[in-house]
C-alpha cells in the first residue's frame, strides 16, 4: 500500500447508531490515525423512506461523544445522484451495465419455477445482452432497472484483513440491480462509486457484508477503479448469543451516555470487543491509536458483557477528576427535575461516593438525598428508629445544632452521644442513615453528614 490511508464509516441514517457500526468506526478511526491518513464520514441515506434527519443527528452526536473526529465529511448520498447517474451512463455505454424490463410478478414467477427444480434463486439473464441474443422489444409502462453485468466465470478472491483469504465463484453470484425503477442506485453500486472516488484503501464493517464484497470488487474492476483492502470484523452477541442489532436488543450510543457510561470507558471497552493487545484491558485513547494497525483482530464474534462494561467504567469513573463527574451528575439530576450546582457541593458528594460507582447515574442516586427529601421505608424505620434509640436523636440533634459544621464536629456530637445513652455505634449509625439519607448502608456516617447543610440534617433527624 503506497496511497496515503485513508478510511470511512458509512452509517444508514435510517435508525440510530448502534454498537457493532461505532466499533466500526472505531477501528477506522483509529487505523487513519495510526498510519497518519484520514477519515471520512458518509451518510448512506438512498433508503429515502426510512432515512430522518433525527437518526442523522444521533450519529452526529454519537461521533462527537466518541471522540470519533472525521477529516471530511459528512457527505450525503443523495446530494451525489448526479456523479451516479454519470458512471451508470458509462457502463451502459460500455455494456457493464443493462436495462432489464422484468416486472416484479415476472422475477416472482421466475424465482418459484426454480425453487420447484431445486435450484438457487437468481436472476436469469433474460434482459442480459449476449452476442447473437435477440432481445425482446421493452414493455410498454414498464419502468426497468438497470443491472451489473456480473462476469459469468471465474471468481472473487480477496485477501481480507480479518478473515484471510476469501473466495467466491462468479457462478454464486447474479446480475446485481444497481438502479431501482424509479432511478435512485442501490447501495452496492453506490459504495462502490463513493470509495473510489473519496480514494478509500481501507474498508473495516461487519461481516455481515462478505456476501456484498464480490459484487462491489466486480465493479470496482468494471470500472478500472483501485481497490482498497477490506476487513470484516465479526458480530458483536448479546446476552442470548444472538447477534447485537437494531431490531434486537441493541441500544444506542447516546443511549449510553444517557446511562451513565464515560466516552473513554466505552471507547476502552469497544475496542476490546473482537482486538487485542496482550493483555492489557485497560488503556487511554492515545495507546489504543499507537497500537492499532490493523493486526489482532479476531475472526470469532465478541460478546457483549454488561458487568466487563461496568468494570471498565467503573475505572475511569475513579480516575476522573471530581470537577469533572460533577458536571456529569448535574445534568443527570438534572433529568431528574433535581438542581443542583455542579461547582458546590456536588463536587465533594463525587469524591466520597465514586468508588462505589459504575456509573454516573449510581452516583447521582446517591447525590440526590443532598437535593432532594428522602423517605425511608416502614420497613427500615421500624428496625432502626426504635423507641431505645430515638432519646437519643434527640440529644444528637441538640449536640449538632451547637457545633461547628464539619466532620470533626460531627463525629464528636456522635461519641457524645452514645456515650449518653450507652448505645453502641451501629445502633445510632443505622438511624441516623435511615432518617437522613434513607437508606441504611453508606459510608461513614460523621463524612455523609458533612456533606448535608446543618439544617437539613437537624430537620430529618427531628422527623423521627
Amino acid at each position: 500500500m503506497t496511497r496515503k490511508v485513508r478510511t470511512r464509516i458509512a452509517p444508514s441514517p435510517t435508525g440510530f447508531l448502534h454498537l457493532g457500526t461505532a466499533r466500526t468506526a472505531l477501528y477506522s478511526w483509529a487505523y487513519a490515525r495510526h498510519f497518519g491518513g484520514e477519515f471520512v464520514l458518509r451518510i448512506e441515506d438512498t433508503d429515502v423512506a426510512r432515512s430522518t434527519q433525527e437518526s442523522v443527528d444521533q450519529i452526529m452526536a454519537s461521533m462527537k461523544w466518541l471522540g470519533l473526529d472525521f477529516d471530511e465529511g459528512p457527505i450525503y448520498q443523495m446530494q451525489r445522484l448526479g456523479r451516479y447517474s454519470e458512471v451508470i451512463d458509462q457502463m451502459l455505454a460500455a455494456g457493464t451495465a443493462y436495462r432489464c424490463y422484468c416486472t416484479p410478478q415476472e422475477l416472482d414467477e421466475m424465482r418459484e419455477a426454480q425453487r420447484a427444480h431445486g435450484e438457487k434463486t437468481h436472476y436469469d439473464g433474460r434482459w442480459r445482452p449476449e452476442p447473437g441474443k435477440v432481445l425482446p422489444a421493452p414493455p410498454e409502462g414498464v419502468a426497468p432497472v438497470v443491472r451489473f453485468r456480473n462476469p459469468p466465470d471465474g471468481a472473487v478472491t480477496w485477501d481480507d484483513l480479518v478473515k484471510g483469504p476469501i473466495t467466491i465463484s462468479n457462478r454464486e453470484i447474479d446480475d446485481l440491480i444497481i438502479v431501482r425503477p424509479d432511478g435512485v442506485p442501490t447501495y452496492n453500486f453506490c459504495v462502490v462509486v463513493d470509495d473510489w472516488d473519496m480514494t478509500i484503501t481501507h474498508v473495516f464493517r461487519g461481516d455481515e457484508h462478505v456476501n456484498n464484497t464480490p459484487w462491489q470488487i466486480n465493479i470496482f474492476n468494471a470500472l478500472g477503479a483501485p481497490l482498497p483492502l477490506f476487513g470484516h470484523v465479526p458480530v458483536i452477541l448479546g446476552d442470548d448469543g444472538q447477534k447485537l442489532s437494531k431490531r434486537r436488543g441493541a441500544v444506542s450510543v447516546t443511549a449510553y451516555e444517557e446511562n451513565g457510561y464515560l466516552p473513554q470507558a466505552m471507547l476502552n471497552y469497544l475496542s476490546r470487543l473482537g482486538w487485542s493487545h496482550g493483555d492489557e484491558e485497560l488503556f487511554s485513547r492515545e495507546q489504543f491509536v499507537q497500537w492499532f494497525d490493523g493486526q489482532h483482530l479476531s475472526k470469532s464474534p465478541a460478546q457483549w458483557d454488561v458487568a466487563k462494561l461496568n468494570w471498565v467504567n467503573a475505572h475511569y469513573i475513579k480516575q476522573a477528576t471530581d470537577a469533572e463527574l460533577s458536571v456529569l451528575v448535574a445534568a443527570q439530576l438534572q433529568r431528574r427535575g433535581i438542581e443542583a450546582d455542579a461547582q458546590g457541593a456536588l463536587v465533594g458528594i463525587c469524591a466520597l461516593f465514586k468508588d462505589r460507582c459504575a456509573t454516573t447515574v449510581e452516583l447521582a442516586n446517591w447525590a440526590a438525598m443532598y437535593f432532594a427529601d428522602v423517605q425511608a421505608t416502614a420497613e427500615d424505620l421500624a428496625a432502626h428508629v426504635t423507641d431505645a434509640v430515638k432519646p437519643a436523636l434527640i440529644t444528637l440533634g441538640d449536640k449538632l445544632a451547637n457545633v461547628e459544621w464539619g466532620k470533626p464536629g460531627i463525629s464528636a456530637a456522635i461519641k457524645e452521644t452514645l456515650t449518653a445513652h450507652q448505645l453502641r455505634m451501629p445502633q445510632l449509625a443505622h438511624a441516623v442513615r435511615v432518617l437522613v439519607t434513607g437508606r441504611t448502608q453508606t459510608p461513614s456516617v460523621d463524612a455523609v453528614l458533612e456533606l448535608f447543610t446543618a439544617g437539613v440534617v437537624l430537620a430529618r433527624l427531628r422527623s423521627a
